[in-house]
């Protein structure tokens, strides 16, 4: 190609981009045209709308004002006329005694001028001018009333348009994280009577310091808020750390965001592992369900190698009721330790799923609320050896508290095939306290954290958190911080044992109190993967 129309087709390229930058400014230049018109003629109506309103309050307080003023001469009027209606009267008496007393000095009786003269004392003695006090009851005076508007006049004349608000600056020593709530503290550098609300905005995210330009996290809006503080409820905590940021308005405009700062909002978020799951048993992230058709699509021969070992287990398999659910009866489980490497989904009578997350280290916290009509469910922790036949709280590597509701109720710790009666209501929701350093597995209430169980355990590798569900599902709850009033509690036990802790690694020798998973029913082989 010849080097000089090269040249001319790249000075071509560079006019037309700079022809299609210098159309797009100048469209920008007429849109911002147009809007400095709009925005003018609204700037002019709030204006004219405040001074509209400081007027109508002159105007009420101008009304307010006279017509106390009117009150008071109408009070004033009619408290001195009363006494000139008194004295008058008082003084028509007084002038018609004084007549009488005059025409009583010249009588010469001396029987009727001493009758004359007792009337006379009788009636000075009950004349109303000497019993009416000669002060006006009101003055004439009404300048108390009046007002002083030099300060506000020169408040006024001071009148100016409002500035943009500073950037609040948000006190990180005050603010708190704690039971899943963040209250975020923040101040005004300066103070400023015109600030009419705050805004705040946060973010999730996880990465440490200062807030990233572009985060995968987008911000979230809290707006109207008339305080320097606010508290946000409720949340899961599903990442490392959170950004916030505050701004103040005014009716004016809204100022600079504050400094961000970034908080630890650190907890335990973990999900069901599908691979890990009974067939039976319908998983999504949070949530597990008993599905009886969960088995029915496996090829039977697959189902015969599985369940290969027990003639007695294919005997009880066949035992369902008119219902379809399955038959109580026991049945006798084979249970071998699934080989290394194998895929860890459970089989048999293990309506078991584990969690996708091992706890190696630190103190954890997680709640799981049962459906009500749930049948049977226990939940706890276990070690990813599990074998595929393995049931919860029935071998030495698990720990877990059990739920019976059906045929007979009851409630239980299980570990080591060796059970305890929690003589103690079941509750609506449930929450799971690991420490693994100290080797503790405690079970809590939910809702008022009354302490359920408390395991003292010597975890010798690695643990993820294990549920058991049969007729019903579980709902899982994780991002939570360890509540403080689990905390506080921990603090007060740790190194007591408890009385609840009774079934421990060093109590296998104890006999087993109840052997919950007995009451579970038997499964027709077709529910069987």
């Amino acid at each position: 190609m010849d080097p000089q129309k090269d040249a001319l087709q790249r000075i071509i390229a560079t006019l037309a981009n700079k022809n299609e930058e210098l159309q797009n400014f100048i469209e920008t230049l007429n849109h911002t045209l147009g809007q400095v018109q709009v925005n003018s003629t609204q700037v002019v109506s709030d204006l004219e709308e405040e001074f509209d309103t400081l007027y109508s309050i002159l105007d009420e307080m101008k009304e307010s004002m006279t017509n106390n003023i009117k009150q008071e001469t109408v009070r004033k009027s009619h408290e001195l006329q009363n006494q000139l209606t008194q004295s008058t009267n008082a003084l028509e008496s007084a002038e018609e005694l004084l007549e009488f007393a005059n025409n009583a000095l010249h009588i010469t009786d001396e029987g009727e001028f001493t009758k004359a003269a007792k009337q006379i004392k009788d009636r000075v003695t009950m004349a109303p001018a000497f019993r009416l006090t000669m002060k006006p009851k009101a003055t004439d005076n009404m300048t108390y009333l009046m007002v002083d508007f030099s300060q506000e006049r020169q408040l006024l004349q001071g009148l100016k348009f409002l500035p943009v608000p500073r950037a609040p600056e948000i006190v990180l020593g005050d603010c708190l994280v704690i039971d899943n709530e963040v209250t975020v503290t923040w101040r005004m550098p300066v103070e400023d009577s015109k600030i009419d609300h705050y805004i705040l905005e946060y973010r999730k995210t996880n990465h440490e310091g200062l807030p990233r330009v572009k985060d995968e996290q987008c911000w979230e809006v809290v707006d109207n808020i008339k305080t320097t503080e606010y508290t946000l409820q409720g949340l899961r905590f599903d990442n490392k750390f959170m950004n916030f940021r505050v701004r103040a308005c005014n009716k004016a405009a809204a100022g600079d965001y504050s400094d961000p700062v970034t908080l630890e909002t650190r907890a335990f978020n973990f999900g069901f592992d599908s691979t890990s799951s009974h067939l039976n048993l319908k998983v999504e992230d949070r949530s597990v369900e008993w599905d009886p058709q969960g088995g029915k699509g496996v090829d039977s021969k697959v189902k015969g190698k599985e369940n290969k070992g027990s003639s007695a287990h294919f005997t009880n398999l066949k035992n369902m009721s008119r219902s379809g659910t399955p038959s109580p009866k026991r049945t006798s489980v084979t249970r071998s330790p699934a080989p290394r490497g194998a895929r860890d989904r459970f089989t048999g009578e293990s309506y078991t799923v584990l969690g996708d997350t091992s706890i190696e280290s630190g103190q954890h916290y997680w709640e799981v609320k049962p459906q009500k009509d749930c049948k049977s469910y226990s939940l706890g922790l276990a070690y990813r050896n599990l074998g595929k036949f393995d049931q919860l709280g029935k071998t030495n590597t698990t720990w877990c508290i059990h739920v019976n509701n059906w045929l007979q109720n009851s409630f239980a710790a299980k570990h080591n095939n060796k059970a305890k009666n929690l003589d103690i209501p079941v509750p609506d929701s449930i929450g799971v306290y690991c420490d693994f350093d100290r080797g503790q597995l405690s079970f809590y209430n939910a809702e008022n954290k009354q302490l359920l169980h408390t395991f003292k355990v010597k975890f010798t590798q690695p643990v993820v958190p294990a549920f058991m569900v049969w007729c019903g599902g579980l709902t899982l709850s994780t991002g939570l911080q360890i509540p403080s009033a689990v905390r506080s509690f921990q603090k007060t036990e740790n190194g007591l044992g408890g009385s609840n802790s009774s079934i421990s690694q060093q109590d296998a020798s104890v006999a087993c109190d109840i052997c919950f998973y007995d009451k579970l029913p038997s499964v027709d082989s077709s529910l069987m993967p």
